[in-house]
Formats: C-alpha cells, structure tokens, sequence
C-alpha cells in the first residue's frame, strides 16, 4: 500500500473517532476532554489527509518504505498522545510522561516528514542520486 492511501485511510478513522468524541461530549455535556478531541481532529484528520496529498503528488516517494513509516510513526504517536491527553485532562497527570514521549514520536515523525520536503530532489528514491529536472 502506499503512503497516500495509508494516509488516507487512516485520516478517515481518525476524523470518524474524532466526530464520535464530538458526538460524546455533546451527548454528556461534559466536555473536559475537548484538547484530546482536538488533537485527535488535527493531528489524524487534516494532518494526515494534508501527508496524502502530498505523498500522492510524489509518485516515487508514495512508493517508499521510509513514506509509510512516517504515517505508521505519526498515527501510532497521534493514537498515544489523544488518550493521553484525555488522561490528564480526566485529572489521571501520571499521563504527562505518556503525553511528552508521544509528542516527540509526533515531532519525529514530522522532521522525517520536512526530510522529505527540503530535500533537493522532486522524486525520492533510495539509494539514488537526486535528480533535478531543469526548469522548462
């Protein structure tokens, strides 16, 4: 699978989990745990549909392992950090170590991302030279 579809797909999970939170705290009125809701939003829905559609644009790195990484990486710190998030604002603060670690999975993730768009090469692939294509 490549990274734009894995991006994709899981944007959409995320942004369903997300609006059933929504949902859930209207339903309750209790709505302590928006920053999670709200990370949740940010970091699974438009972060990773906003990774798709760069990936998608990018053929040869769509098609690339370190790609897929970054999105399994990020989804898996964006899952740690909502609960986490939730934790503590459900009053449980032994989750901040939980939140900071996952946070810096998020941050790492995006470095691995902005690799990918500060390189000076369009195409990616590993174990190549750039290659640039001159202006027409």
């Amino acid at each position: 699978m490549h990274a734009s579809s894995l991006s994709f797909r899981l944007a959409v999970l995320f942004v369903i989990a997300g609006m059933a939170m929504g949902i859930g705290m209207a339903a309750t009125q209790n709505h302590v745990i928006m920053p999670a809701h709200a990370h949740l939003n940010l970091l699974g829905w438009v972060s990773l549909f906003l990774f798709g559609i760069y990936y998608e644009r990018r053929p040869a790195l769509d098609a690339s392992k370190l790609a897929r990484i970054q999105v399994v990486l990020w989804s898996f710190g964006t899952v740690v950090l909502t609960v986490a998030v939730a934790a503590i604002h459900l009053g449980y603060q032994a989750a901040e170590p939980v939140a900071a670690l996952a946070s810096l999975l998020v941050l790492a993730a995006m470095l691995l991302f902005a690799y990918f768009i500060f390189r000076p090469a369009r195409d990616f692939v590993p174990g190549q030279a750039a290659h640039l294509t001159p202006a027409e």
